[in-house]
């Protein structure tokens, strides 16, 4: 009877331990969000990605909710060819990550 204790344990902690996978939305969910005035509108956040990268080119957009925040994933390719990610809150525009990729 302890033998199943002792395997599910760590199995259970180590679940715990694993932090909450974000979730993509579709684009129903964006407008939705968008008309409640809960998210800003993709072309502003893309507009302000782009003045980042002058001459920059758009790769993919996405959008996110992590923890019940809604976040604009922004991959670009650079002038100089490089690959960058960004991350917005959707909610306010603010600059939450910026790396190559």
């Amino acid at each position: 009877m302890r033998a199943p204790l002792l395997l599910t344990l760590p199995l259970a902690l180590l679940l715990a331990a694993t932090p909450a996978a974000s979730r993509d939305l579709d684009q129903d969910e964006a407008l939705r969000l968008r008309r409640e005035g809960l998210i800003m509108p993709l072309e502003t956040l893309l507009h302000q990605a782009l003045a980042r990268y002058p001459g920059a080119s758009l790769l993919e957009a996405e959008l996110e909710e992590d923890d019940g925040i809604y976040i604009y994933e922004i991959e670009l390719l650079t002038a100089d060819g490089v690959a960058r990610e960004l991350e917005l809150d959707a909610r306010d525009g603010r600059l939450l990550k910026d790396e190559e990729d």
